[in-house]
């Protein structure tokens, strides 16, 4: 099997919900994302040879396969074809694992691999209906926010330590914000304020630059009286698209782009759909022993911020360095845009890779219902 090398990888800045990218839709947002690869990559739309993209709520303004009307809005020929993928929270990871398989399998040589969601436009769950009786027979189907409680009962984590963590999430990402650490991954996108004013929306603008661990610790629970999930300590509700130009080594070469990173391995785990968040555990070891990788081995970790517990609960599990773990935030700073969060985790991370000049990372979420993905990939030696 062949190697899928990642050539290309761009975001927008990540909106409010009722933010900046309020009035973006997100098949235009998404078509945004594509011609922007396009620009900073210097391919030809006409070579493309798929798009594979990854949005949660698949209707409305994000319906009808946003992943093949989302080129056409970008003016890519009617020749390249798209499809949409819903793997819940990790489907922007799941659209680049996808892409990759397509280049790895010899079906294609050049795919987009993508990411939109607007939560502002299209409403979280709008998409679904009453649960099978049968399914409810066999499960307790809760809340995700019950859940993320559920997995700080199971690994004993403490509303502190998830405070904490989220403090620092924020602190990390305004960092990386005044460092212009992002700066190389976002495409700024043009949008009109609240006075009617044109103006460049340039930097992630969920992070809160006044929150202390004082506020944080005075939030009411947001799920249950008793709970210990916070708005806090939960991901944001966002809007943002994101693309990743996946080519096979000698398709690179051909079109004068040098390969930034490599597709290594990748593992999904079902776990059980109560508890539901905690899959990236057996996630992360598949995809470390397909690798023939240990821990220590990965220099970045991008463990999705859904809820506190879920990274912290990873962390020790897998035995994560905590200098190596979302060095720039994660979620709960910089939000949580579905479909996009995990195309964006590996652009994030190629880019902070690059950066501090480091080898491999791990990027991996938590779904619903139960289940968790993860991806290593590796920059050349």
């Amino acid at each position: 099997m062949g190697d899928a090398v990642i050539v290309g990888a761009v975001r927008t800045p990540i909106g409010r919900r009722g933010g900046s990218l309020k009035d973006w839709r997100p098949d235009d947002l998404a078509a945004y994302a594509l011609r922007a690869l396009l620009d900073r990559t210097g391919v030809a739309a006409k070579d493309v040879e798929d798009v594979v993209m990854g949005c949660v709520t698949q209707i409305d303004e994000q319906g009808l396969n946003i992943g093949r009307i989302a080129p056409l809005v970008a003016g890519f020929p009617e020749t390249v074809p798209g499809t949409s993928v819903n793997r819940m929270c990790a489907s922007g990871l799941q659209a680049f694992n996808n892409a990759a398989m397509e280049v790895m399998t010899g079906q294609n040589d050049l795919v987009i691999a993508a990411g939109v969601e607007s939560m502002s436009r299209v409403p979280i769950g709008s998409d679904g209906g009453a649960l099978s009786p049968t399914l409810l027979e066999k499960y307790e189907i809760v809340p995700q926010g019950i859940s993320a409680d559920l997995v700080a009962d199971k690994y004993g984590i403490t509303r502190e330590q998830m405070d904490e963590f989220s403090y620092h999430s924020h602190m990390k990402a305004i960092r990386a914000i005044d460092e212009g650490r992002f700066e190389r991954e976002i495409a700024p996108v043009p949008v009109v304020d609240e006075q009617g004013a044109k103006r460049m929306f340039e930097a992630d603008e969920h992070p809160r630059r006044t929150t202390s661990l004082e506020k944080l610790a005075s939030l009411p629970p947001a799920f249950k009286p008793d709970g210990r999930i916070t708005a806090g300590n939960s991901s944001g509700i966002n809007d943002g698209a994101c693309a990743i130009l996946v080519a096979s080594p000698d398709k690179a070469k051909a079109i004068g782009l040098e390969p930034r990173a490599r597709f290594v391995a990748t593992g999904v785990a079902g776990t059980n759909p109560t508890v539901m968040l905690d899959g990236t555990i057996p996630a992360v070891r598949k995809a470390l022993a397909r690798a023939g990788l240990r821990p220590e081995d990965i220099d970045l970790w991008e463990v999705n911020e859904a809820f506190a517990s879920v990274p912290l609960a990873t962390r020790d599990e897998i035995g994560i360095d905590d200098a190596r773990l979302n060095v720039n935030g994660g979620a709960i700073a910089l939000g949580h845009p579905l479909g996009m969060s995990g195309a964006r985790l590996i652009t994030t991370m190629l880019h902070e890779l690059e950066r501090q000049d480091l080898r491999r990372g791990l990027a991996t979420l938590c779904i619903g219902f139960g289940m968790g993905l993860a991806t290593i990939i590796e920059r050349p030696a």
